[in-house]
């Protein structure tokens, strides 16, 4: 408890200048990487990440010195040059972009590491520190190391403010943007800058291994639990944050666990949770949409067979035994039984005794899908052709997400027919 105080009072510099620097980092990393993700160059950031490491090394060989600044010119002008080749090769060969991305990769990060160990056999002392760029070390972060990436990080949120509605326009619908005229390669090549200086001012707390990690997946979590941009920018500008805080935090406790990769394990959780548990397009949701869609694939089917049962008689109130149903319609008794209940509980069915029968709601429910299958099968074989005998299954799978307007469009353009292939009323 005294370490939580400790830490969350923020009484130490040390502490603070690292935690707040990673959060800064973390959430305009992050903010950037939804631009990245929205326009399908997740893996760019991966390749920029790697390409920095040559660009620190000689920076420091040409000042011989570990100047938080000249290393970031460094780590930009190499960042900047790999997407330049990814470019000319993608464009000048065959060769496609995930190809390339991998080739300059590979490349860059081998000529990084040579010249980190060239440099290291030199016995400079003050090379000492630079192989953290490898996997970073937040906790290495003095106080001129803070103020110059912290405004880094705050002159790339003042420029995805300044343009954000040409940003939002560019992920969307690039052609439009060109159409209103709109420079549309100016914008890009903006764009692509704040990537590569988002990378650049990150590997500090993450190294070069990781950065990418921190650019890409607090969008990619955020993307799981809205549509909006504003809201996604947002969310993912806080899951980077967070992110940041609790691995300076565990990094806190444990000070042999760097903090960098804890930030990446902590995202990484987030992102899980997120791909399992968000509404509307987590694993969670989808199941609940695909068991509602079962549920009313099997009480519509169930309606249907009580429909055709009292169709011919026209007595549609008459109760049937669970036999006369599975005797009618071939469907497995625990899930008909299920599917009464449910039907029972809803108002769609009454159960007297042994027996089912209809509603007043229940009969129109299942007259209506009668009548959806029967449209169905007719417009099969009138426009597309099929014979009778090949629409049934067709149509018992289309009869049950038709809606009241294409159902209406669907009779319009039969010209509201009284009979189906088969010979068989179509019910109104």
């Amino acid at each position: 408890m005294n370490n939580f105080i400790e830490f969350f009072s923020f009484s130490d510099p040390n502490i603070r200048f690292v935690t707040f620097g990673s959060m800064l980092l973390s959430a305009s990393a992050a903010i950037v990487g939804c631009f990245a993700l929205l326009r399908k160059r997740a893996l760019i950031g991966d390749a920029i990440a790697h390409s920095v490491l040559p660009g620190v090394c000689l920076a420091f060989i040409i000042s011989e010195q570990k100047n938080p600044l000249l290393l970031l010119i460094g780590a930009f002008a190499t960042g900047w040059l790999s997407l330049i080749c990814i470019d000319l090769i993608t464009s000048r060969t065959k060769i496609k972009e995930d190809t390339a991305i991998g080739l300059v990769l590979s490349v860059f990060f081998g000529i990084g590491i040579l010249l980190l160990t060239a440099i290291q056999q030199q016995g400079n002392a003050s090379q000492s520190g630079l192989d953290k760029f490898l996997f970073g070390k937040a906790a290495s972060m003095v106080q001129e190391d803070v103020i110059v990436f912290s405004s880094v990080s705050l002159l790339l949120l003042l420029v995805v403010w300044l343009f954000y509605k040409e940003f939002k326009l560019l992920c969307f619908d690039e052609n439009f943007a060109r159409s209103i005229g709109l420079p549309v390669r100016r914008l890009e090549w903006l764009l692509t800058s704040l990537t590569v200086l988002s990378v650049v001012t990150g590997i500090q707390a993450v190294g070069v291994v990781l950065m990418a990690a921190i650019l890409i997946t607090p969008a990619a979590a955020a993307r799981f639990w809205t549509d909006k941009l504003l809201v996604m920018l947002l969310l993912s500008a806080a899951f980077g944050a967070f992110s940041a805080l609790t691995g300076a935090y565990i990094s806190y406790l444990s000070p042999a666990m760097p903090t960098g990769p804890w930030m990446v394990m902590v995202i990484s959780v987030i992102a899980v949770g997120s791909f399992i548990l968000a509404p509307g397009k987590g694993i969670f949701a989808r199941w609940q949409r695909q068991q509602k869609n079962r549920r009313q694939i099997v009480d519509e089917n169930i309606l249907k067979t009580f429909f055709h049962l009292n169709e011919k008689d026209k007595q549609f109130y008459i109760p049937h035994t669970i036999a006369q149903l599975l005797e009618k319609r071939r469907i497995e008794k625990p899930i008909l039984l299920s599917g009464l209940k449910r039907l029972a509980s809803e108002g769609y069915l009454e159960k007297s005794g042994h027996t089912w029968k209809l509603t007043k709601e229940g009969k129109e429910r299942g007259k209506r899908i009668t009548r959806l299958h029967r449209l169905w099968e007719l417009y099969l074989t009138k426009y597309l052709h099929l014979a009778p005998d090949h629409v049934h299954e067709d149509a018992e799978n289309i009869e049950h997400v038709i809606t009241p307007e294409l159902e209406e469009k669907i009779m319009e353009q039969l010209q509201y027919p009284d009979l189906d292939p088969h010979n068989s009323q179509i019910p109104k």
